[in-house]
């Protein structure tokens, strides 16, 4: 399994961060937003999938088969909503049942 380079990692982050701290002056919600395809540049890096079931738990840095996007510590909204913000992925919605590396538990 290929691991991501720690400079990616942090250069993502970076990109991320600002995208978090950028305001446009306007309130957008989550179905305003556009979803997040498993194609996109960012999410191929990150290995998102819209399905966290189709990944082998064993393959993940912290092996745990209930990580999804909806107990990750980087995903806002709303719980119970299909498609949420995620702070990974600025301006777009991931799925709630999805899955990529940068997973982290709820505090």
């Amino acid at each position: 399994m290929s691991k991501i380079a720690r400079r990616k990692f942090i250069q993502l982050s970076a990109l991320a961060a600002a995208g978090c701290m950028a305001n446009s002056g306007r309130q957008v919600f989550a179905q305003d937003l556009p979803q997040v395809t498993e194609d996109d540049p960012m999410a191929a890096a990150m290995k998102y999938t819209h399905d966290a079931s189709t990944v082998d738990p064993g393959s993940r840095s912290k092996p745990d088969a209930e990580q999804n996007c909806a107990n990750c510590a980087l995903v806002q909204g709303n719980d119970g909503d299909t498609w949420r913000p995620c702070q990974i992925f600025p301006g777009k919605t991931v799925n709630a049942n999805g899955w990529c590396t940068v997973w982290a538990p709820k505090a």
